[in-house]
């Protein structure tokens, strides 16, 4: 529950966006109480990122997703979730809780299970589908049901090959919320590609600043001159510039991909129009997710914020399952440009947390190219309220 004292904060600042597009104050950012309530309201009550289906592509391929809160202090305890492929072909998401004693089942953060999940400590066995299929000497306690111990379920949905899950006791069907997008990137593959490169970044800055950082070029001439030379910043056009979903194209100016050579790396990710070979699109996806599409490979970032002064984003290139192997194929030229441009931006986002921590930061206004941050930031706060 929020206070009464929270609630004419949050009011406060929500009047600032009436009157005028401004960043946010100074509490959204360094504030435990704020970071607390961000994690409670959006992390563990929303439908989050946690990857991609052809991480498990095969049956009994699992990997381990960490959701929610990373203190006790939020109120909401922080889950470990199994998400693993069944022999069905069907995708669970399972809490990685042993029924018997609670013991914590998979340790890995990934790998392969035969055919079932067995807990380390009494040998409790279940199924890839969550049933309990054994329990040694259960059987002599009276009353024991196999049945009424399954595996805990927790919320999974799959958005164009992407896994989302969400903590929430019943939450709005992920098909609803995503509404606004059905069919929207259909062309470009999304379920069928392959991540060939994943990168994690440790970004001292709050997950906001991440955000409102991806969602403009207005900061691209002084601090990514590579990237201005291939994609003009001033030429952005959005289609989605209010709610959940933002974003929209700039066109490419030279050559057909943004690459350290400045030309294309793979086969096409999918039926891409000759119009759309010159553009990139870029999108973000409320609360943890940036899309990025190119002609040529599709770039996901995962943001999982770790403290109100701390983000891991988890950076992921994905390209056309074909490409692989031929000899065109050079994913490191995307690879490479886009590490040296995220750890740009990670630089003046640690820059951001630093200066909006002194006493003598108060909120500035957003310029006409920042329309984007200052609509990602009114949805924040329409979902913190």
């Amino acid at each position: 529950m929020q206070t009464t004292k929270e609630i004419h904060a949050f009011r406060r600042t929500a009047e600032i966006f009436t009157s005028g597009a401004k960043t946010l104050p100074q509490q959204y950012f360094v504030s435990p109480e704020i970071f607390a309530e961000e994690q409670k309201r959006i992390f563990a009550g929303q439908w989050v990122l946690v990857g991609h289906h052809s991480d498990i592509a095969k049956p009994g391929d699992y990997f381990v997703a960490d959701v929610g809160p990373p203190s006790p202090d939020s109120g909401v305890a922080k889950e470990s979730l199994i998400i693993v492929h069944d022999k069905n072909g069907k995708v669970h998401s399972f809490y990685n809780v042993c029924r018997h004693r609670g013991t914590r089942l998979c340790e890995e953060e990934n790998g392969h299970l035969s055919a079932a999940i067995q807990c380390p400590y009494h040998a409790w066995t279940y199924g890839l589908d969550g049933r309990l299929i054994g329990a040694p000497h259960m059987d002599e306690v009276a009353g024991f049901d196999k049945a009424d111990y399954s595996l805990h379920t927790a919320n999974l949905a799959l958005w164009e090959g992407f896994v989302f899950v969400n903590l929430a006791d019943a939450p709005t069907p992920l098909e609803n919320v995503f509404a606004p997008l059905a069919g929207k990137f259909s062309h470009w593959n999304l379920p069928q590609l392959r991540s060939a490169k994943r990168i994690e970044y440790d970004v001292r800055a709050n997950w906001k600043l991440i955000f409102e950082n991806y969602s403009e070029c207005y900061h691209c001439p002084g601090v990514h001159p590579a990237l201005s030379k291939l994609t003009p910043y001033d030429a952005a056009q959005n289609d989605l510039a209010d709610g959940p979903f933002l974003g929209g194209f700039m066109p490419i100016t030279k050559g057909h991909s943004l690459t350290m050579s400045g030309n294309t790396c793979a086969l096409p990710v999918g039926d891409i129009s000759a119009e759309d070979f010159h553009r990139v699109f870029y999108y973000s996806i409320f609360p943890n997710m940036l899309l990025s599409l190119h002609p040529d490979y599709v770039m996901v970032h995962q943001l999982w914020p770790k403290s109100p002064e701390r983000t891991l984003i988890l950076c992921d290139w994905f390209f056309h399952p074909e490409a692989f192997g031929r000899e065109n194929f050079h994913p490191d030229d995307a690879i490479e440009f886009w590490d040296m441009t995220n750890r740009q931006d990670w630089h003046v986002c640690e820059l951001s947390q630093q200066g909006v921590a002194s006493r003598t930061y108060k909120p500035g206004p957003y310029s006409p190219r920042e329309n984007i941050p200052a609509a990602w930031d009114r949805e924040y706060l329409r979902q913190m309220h």
